[in-house]
């Protein structure tokens, strides 16, 4: 049999295509885009790229050596103090979920609104972010943490008393050592006037504060927001998740009594792609880092651990606390629950180059939801009393899943989570996280087989 094919017969049979896994098609089409108009993409909301996250991590349900607590007739506490080390007045959360700072800039006056009422609801926290404080957020937020950034946008003392704690930001996880972006058509005239800016300019945030170079320097301005706040407000320090081990330790010995830890899938603010996907680690191996810095200082449990970067259910929320978080602060998926992204949307986002599920669009301002907007004919879509009430029952599932989970491992609170409850699906998650392959005793780099 002649299995020789003619030119006829290859023309009715296009060859076969493999794409590069070095240049495939989005690394060709940022190629071409870099090259047509010679500047850097920027977006918002973190890395996309796989990283080893709490799905590698499983946790261990009790059964005979260990009995499961009944959730109808058990407790299983959930309540947080947080700044216990030297603030007059700590915070007292009911859950262990807090919302990450975001600015007036990067979301409307009316998100805003909606998260301070969401998270007063169910007794938890909000967060500034870079650009001061609106009467809006002061005004739903029952606790309201006030954020010092490196640009100083919008921070005056007046404000800085109101605030319940005052985190001192060295860095975000989705661009430790970099600054974010506001793009022009977000710099409206309010926002402007908080951040004493040109109308319509892009403005890129600083990277570094102004007033320091080191940990020295760092120690001597918690000390002067100490006397300005007669030491009655608990100071937390946020870090970029890279170095962790060593920072943790600095912000320690400057005198922290929070620390917030924020990995590479963190980040709702805009910067340089190509910073979000490669710079900074994941939040699954920073919480070991800073935990064992933690407990060389004796401080483990005493400076409490906030985590950030990628909480999207309560099983994250008990894992990273079995993991040795006292807490953890979620951005993208606060927003996603006001409603952005929303399915009913789709068609309104095609429009501008999105779709619902990507969130590509949050830096350009022409949210149709109304959460990552200045547009008044934007903003004035979210009912902020409707979306508060949407974050409140996220809040909610939230901490159930968590307590279910505890509740399978036999604890009577969340914080009575540890590692001895977790196993990991691969080793790269178990080195990392710093716990057993599943089915095994071997930690790997840690233990033998």
């Amino acid at each position: 049999m002649n299995h020789d094919r003619t030119d006829t017969e290859m023309s009715n049979h296009p060859p076969l295509l493999r794409e590069s896994a070095t240049f495939d098609r989005l690394v060709i089409q940022e190629i071409q885009r870099a090259a047509e108009t010679g500047i850097y993409d920027i977006r918002g909301g973190g890395t996309k790229r796989r990283v080893p996250h709490f799905d590698d991590l499983l946790l261990l349900g009790a059964s005979m050596s260990r009995y499961p607590l009944e959730g109808y007739r058990e407790k299983c506490g959930t309540d947080v103090v947080l700044g216990t080390r030297f603030a007059k007045k700590p915070l007292h959360i009911k859950i262990p979920i807090t919302i990450a700072g975001m600015s007036f800039g990067s979301l409307s006056a009316q998100a805003k609104e909606a998260l301070g009422r969401g998270a007063s609801i169910v007794g938890t926290s909000t967060t500034t972010g870079d650009g001061g404080m609106t009467p809006e957020e002061r005004g739903q937020s029952k606790q309201l943490v006030y954020q010092y950034l490196p640009s100083r946008y919008g921070m005056n003392p007046d404000d800085l008393r109101k605030g319940d704690a005052i985190e001192v930001v060295l860095g975000q996880g989705a661009k430790p050592g970099g600054g974010g972006m506001l793009l022009g058509m977000k710099v409206t005239e309010r926002v402007a006037g908080m951040r004493t800016l040109p109308v319509g300019i892009d403005q890129r945030s600083a990277c570094r504060h102004p007033d320091w170079t080191g940990p020295d320097d760092l120690a001597i301005k918690i000390a002067e927001l100490r006397e300005i706040t007669d030491w009655e407000k608990p100071i937390y320090v946020k870090i970029g998740a890279t170095r962790t081990y060593y920072d943790v330790k600095l912000a320690v010995k400057a005198g922290a009594d929070v620390i917030v830890l924020d990995g590479m899938q963190g980040g709702t603010a805009a910067t340089q792609e190509v910073f979000i996907e490669h710079v900074g680690i994941p939040i699954l191996p920073a919480i070991p880092l800073a935990v064992q810095a933690l407990q060389e200082m004796g401080m483990h449990r005493k400076v409490q651990l906030i985590v950030s970067g990628g909480i999207r259910n309560g099983a994250d929320v008990a894992k990273a606390m079995a993991l040795g978080a006292d807490a953890v602060s979620i951005g993208t998926a606060a927003l996603i629950a006001l409603g952005d992204n929303h399915p009913t949307l789709d068609p309104e986002l095609r429009k501008i180059g999105s779709a619902a599920g990507f969130y590509d669009d949050w830096q350009d301002g022409k949210d149709p939801a109304g959460i990552t907007t200045q547009d008044p004919a934007l903003s004035q879509r979210l009912d902020p009393v409707l979306a508060g009430r949407r974050l409140a029952n996220y809040l909610r599932v939230l901490v159930l899943e968590a307590q279910t989970m505890a509740r399978a491992c036999g604890k009577s609170h969340l914080h009575n989570l540890d590692t001895d409850d977790l196993v990991a699906l691969s080793v790269e998650a178990a080195a990392m996280a710093r716990v057993p392959l599943a089915g095994t005793r071997w930690i790997p780099g840690q233990s033998s087989f």
